[in-house]
């Protein structure tokens, strides 16, 4: 196994506030969360996005998820929401890269 990886189901017609929010929360916290995020819109679904986060074991991710600051973002997010995130959990079992 190589690690461990969430996908995240959100909506939200207040898309620029999210990505303004990731930002801010990046310049404070640069070490902290997921060594990979990797965020997609749906183009079939205007309004539909995924959030996939990579971390190097379910161990980190799960002490991420502790983490006062964590909660601090996950409410923050929901306040832009359309509604609650749908949460899958996956092992990570190849990962292929190409440049």
């Amino acid at each position: 196994m190589t690690g461990f990886a969430q996908l995240i189901e959100w909506k939200t017609s207040r898309f620029d506030e999210v990505d303004k929010l990731n930002d801010e929360w990046r310049e404070r916290f640069p070490a902290m969360g997921p060594t990979r995020v990797l965020v997609c819109s749906d183009r079939d679904n205007p309004g539909s996005y995924v959030t996939m986060v990579e971390f190097t074991s379910y161990e980190e991710a799960m002490e991420n998820s502790k983490d006062p600051a964590t909660s601090e973002f996950a409410e923050k997010m929901a306040a832009l929401s359309d509604g609650p995130p749908v949460f899958h959990n996956f092992d990570i079992v190849r990962l292929e890269n190409r440049s």
